[in-house]
C-alpha cells in the first residue's frame, strides 16, 4: 500500500493518492480529493496493463473539470432533486440549482470536490477508509453528518466500496461512485462496441427537460433500454426513442428488485481486451450514463476524452425519490446509520 502526493485542493491543502495492489498486479488508486477512484489498472487477456477508468493526473485537474465527477464519491445526494428544494419535517430547504433549475449531485462544491481525511489504512484487508464531516446546512442539507467511505481490493479483483453516514438531524443520504469505465482502457475512445447486460426489467421515465423522473415506470422490454442479454452499448444509442433523445444517449435509472439485498446489477465486456466487469449493489437502483455531455479535453497521460468515451454504473436511490412516494425514500433519520455497498469485480474472457 503506497501513499503519495497528488497536488492540492486549490486552497493550498495537500491532496494524497493511496494505491491498493493485489497479487494479480491489479491496482486501484484513490485520491483524498473527493474520495475519488483515480485509476483502476488490470491485465487484459494478452497480459497488457489497462487503466479502465477515466481521470486526471492531479487534484488540480479534477477541480478544473469538476462538472464531470470522474471517479468521485457523490453525496449527500447522488443524481437530481427537482426544483433544488427538499422538505423534511415540514421545513423546506433550498439547495443549489446547478442543472436546469434542479439540484444535481448535491451542487458544485459538495463532497465530490472537497478534501477527505484518511481515517484508516488496513494492510490486512488491503483497504483505505476516508472520512468527511459535512456541517449542518452545508450544500443546503440539514444535519451535521459524519461520512465514511471504504475502498477494499480483494485477491479476486473485486473493488468493494462501502459507505457509512450518520446525522444529528433527519436528512438525505444517497451516495454513489461516479467512475467512468472504458474496458478498452481509459484512452480507448468510443465505448459503443463494448457489450452490456443489465439485471433490471424496468426503468424510470424522464421528463423532456431536466432529466427528472416523471414517476412513470416503464418496462425495458421492446425498448432500446433492454439489455436483458448482452448487447453493444452503441447498437441502439441513437434510436428515435424519446428517453434517449432527451439526454443524447443513455442516462436513465434502472430499478432493481433486490429488496435491499446485495445482488448483481450489470455486466460489461470488451472483446478486444477480454476484460469483463461485474457490478453489484444493495441499492434499489442504478444510473447508466454514457458520458453524453463530456466535451473534448485532455485527461490522464495526455489522453483525449469526449462524449461516449466511458460509461457509468452508479448505484443509488431513484433520482428525485424524495418527491416521489412510490419510490424508496433516501431519508435518513437522526441518529440512524446509513450503510450501502457496491462492488466492481473484474474477470477475463
Amino acid at each position: 500500500m503506497i501513499k503519495e502526493g497528488f497536488g492540492t485542493d486549490g486552497l493550498g491543502n495537500a491532496a494524497e493518492l493511496v494505491t491498493l495492489s493485489n497479487k494479480n498486479g491489479t491496482q486501484v488508486k484513490i485520491s483524498t480529493l473527493g474520495a475519488t477512484v483515480a485509476s483502476f489498472l488490470c491485465k487484459d487477456k494478452n497480459g497488457i496493463m489497462r487503466d479502465i477508468v477515466l481521470g486526471y493526473d492531479s487534484a488540480e485537474a479534477y477541480l478544473e473539470h469538476n462538472g464531470y465527477y470522474f471517479g468521485a464519491t457523490v453525496g449527500r445526494n447522488a443524481n437530481r432533486i427537482k426544483g433544488a428544494k427538499i422538505t423534511i419535517g415540514g421545513v423546506e430547504y433550498q439547495l443549489e440549482a446547478n442543472s436546469d433549475g434542479n439540484n444535481l449531485h448535491s451542487g458544485g462544491n459538495g463532497v465530490s470536490h472537497r478534501l477527505w481525511e484518511i481515517d484508516d489504512m488496513d494492510e490486512e484487508k488491503n483497504s483505505v477508509s476516508m472520512k468527511f464531516f459535512s456541517a449542518d446546512l452545508e450544500q443546503g442539507f440539514p444535519g451535521n453528518m459524519k461520512i465514511k467511505v471504504t475502498f477494499a481490493l480483494s485477491e479476486e479483483n473485486e473493488l468493494a466500496i462501502s459507505y457509512e453516514a450518520v446525522s444529528d438531524k433527519d436528512t438525505i443520504a444517497n451516495f454513489t461512485n461516479h467512475s467512468y469505465f472504458n474496458l478498452a482502457g481509459h484512452d480507448g475512445g468510443y465505448i459503443g462496441g463494448q457489450k452490456l447486460k443489465i439485471y433490471a426489467k424496468h426503468f424510470t421515465a424522464l421528463a423532456p427537460v431536466g432529466s427528472i423522473p416523471t414517476g412513470e415506470v416503464r418496462a425495458v422490454k421492446g425498448t432500446p433500454l433492454d439489455f436483458g442479454e448482452f448487447k453493444e452499448i452503441g447498437r441502439e444509442i441513437d434510436s428515435d426513442y424519446d428517453q434517449l433523445k432527451y439526454v443524447r444517449g443513455y442516462d436513465q435509472n434502472f430499478l432493481l428488485e433486490n429488496d435491499g439485498k446485495f445482488t448483481i446489477m450489470a455486466e460489461a465486456i470488451c472483446e478486444e481486451t477480454g476484460i469483463h466487469l461485474y457490478a453489484y449493489t444493495d441499492c434499489p437502483g442504478f444510473q447508466l450514463y454514457t458520458a453524453n455531455f463530456v466535451d473534448e479535453h485532455k485527461g490522464k497521460d495526455g489522453a483525449v476524452y469526449k462524449e461516449r468515451h466511458g460509461f457509468c454504473l452508479e448505484s443509488q436511490y431513484v433520482p428525485d425519490a424524495c418527491h416521489n412516494p412510490q419510490f424508496q425514500n433516501p431519508l435518513l433519520f437522526a441518529g440512524e446509520v446509513y450503510k450501502s455497498r457496491t462492488v466492481y469485480k473484474l474477470g477475463l474472457d
